[in-house]
């Protein structure tokens, strides 16, 4: 007889995207349908073909952070220790509920610290080598995330970091799930990004992927006849997970939902006669869940809006549950696809799916092609039971990766 895995909880959320500054806010937005989506301010993106973006407005890290974190630190980390603080305090977590070494840290990063990195190059080539700031060393790095919020926080058990693009975040929480599996009770985990600087925004629009629409409303229309790109977008979410035991021990106030299964496949190369691999990683997720296509009440799509990886998903999505077989939704288009914060900020709107009964919509597609053979849920929230998800994430050159996540019974 196979012994049952501990289930893994998710107890606490910090969430920080375009339409809402904390996980409340963002869910109000989307199921009103606010956007977040608009013209990029942050420089003059006049001179671009490209000047939409979800960006995070009326945010101001001092008011949250010491002042000594700031010159150390680029926007994408400060977001990530902001959400990091926020779900710790969901989660109500004291310095005595846990050891030192009973606490973790995994994130997502898939930009770096793209800001403070082309500002300190900026003093490179304009002042000399002497006026580049000595936190230059390790503010650009994938890694710097889980270390600030180690360091913050006093998390002292295992630490990683993954860097798969748009993939990366539920990878994140995958890792952690593991993490906790293997013995530690407790792990921050999540993904955050942020690259609206002109030379991130360059890396992006060479990507040749960004939609080139000027009306917010109709430029990020993924599963649509009329899709044409995505909107870049910034922020993520930051959650606590932990083992069923130590919640329990610990007394948490609430449990959002399980991370119940999780898999990544990676796609073949380019003129392989071999599929795609989402649809693998779905597959190999609900059997992690020990779960069937039939047991799932929605699916949260990668949705790229870039028509041919629209198709593919499309495809996997029938081809797995049927046609039209499953509610399926991207409430991503009101925030923009937001890189390694994007499946994490898609796994809390699942849980929180579970937590009032409704589905979000897909914001701006009208016309989805008859042959997707997927129902997409449009134009308003769909309401009625919801107890489990498939959450869906490509990252460019091949990532996969699908997480389950499901409501866990009142006790």
């Amino acid at each position: 007889m196979t012994q049952q895995r501990e289930a893994v909880l998710v107890t606490g959320i910090g969430l920080i995207a375009p339409n809402g500054a904390g996980l409340e806010p963002y869910w109000a937005a989307v199921l009103e349908g606010r956007s977040g989506i608009g013209e990029l301010t942050r420089f003059d993106a006049a001179r671009y073909p490209v000047r939409l973006a979800g960006q995070i407005d009326a945010f101001d890290a001092a008011e949250h952070l010491p002042s000594r974190l700031l010159p150390q630190t680029d926007v994408s980390t400060r977001y990530a220790l902001v959400a990091a603080d926020w779900a710790l305090a969901d989660a109500k977590i004291g310095p005595d509920d846990f050891d030192d070494y009973e606490k973790g840290v995994v994130t997502a990063n898939a930009s770096g610290g793209f800001e403070f990195t082309h500002r300190e190059f900026h003093k490179l080539w304009s002042q000399g080598p002497g006026a580049v700031s000595v936190y230059e060393s390790y503010a650009w790095f994938y890694a710097v995330n889980t270390g600030q919020i180690s360091l913050r926080n006093g998390l002292r058990g295992p630490g990683s970091a993954l860097v798969a693009e748009q993939a990366g975040g539920l990878d994140a929480l995958g890792h952690a799930r593991r993490t906790v599996l293997r013995g530690t009770p407790m792990v921050v985990t999540g993904g955050v990004d942020s690259a609206l600087d002109p030379w991130g925004w360059v890396a992006q629009i060479s990507g040749g992927r960004l939609s080139t629409a000027t009306d917010p409303s109709r430029a990020y229309l993924p599963f649509d006849a009329h899709a044409r790109g995505y909107v870049p977008g910034e922020g993520g979410a930051i959650l606590v997970v932990e083992s069923a035991g130590a919640a329990a021990r610990r007394g948490a106030p609430h449990v959002y939902g399980e991370i119940a299964g999780y898999a990544t496949t990676f796609d073949p190369p380019p003129g392989s006669p071999r599929p795609p691999g989402l649809r693998r990683a779905a597959e190999l997720a609900l059997a992690d869940a020990g779960m069937t296509p039939d047991d799932i009440d929605v699916v949260f799509a990668d949705a790229s809006g870039v028509p041919d990886l629209d198709r593919a998903e499309a495809e996997a999505v029938s081809g797995l549950f049927g046609p039209c077989g499953v509610p399926v939704t991207a409430p991503k288009t009101l925030t923009g696809r937001l890189y390694a914060g994007g499946g994490p900020v898609d796994v809390c709107a699942a849980l929180l799916s579970f937590r009032d009964a409704v589905i979000p919509p897909t914001a701006g597609t009208t016309e989805v092609p008859e042959d997707y053979r997927i129902d997409l849920v449009r134009g308003a929230p769909r309401p009625g039971p919801v107890s489990s998800a498939l959450v869906l994430a490509r990252g460019k050159w091949g990532f996969n990766s699908a997480v389950v996540v499901r409501a866990v019974p009142a006790p």
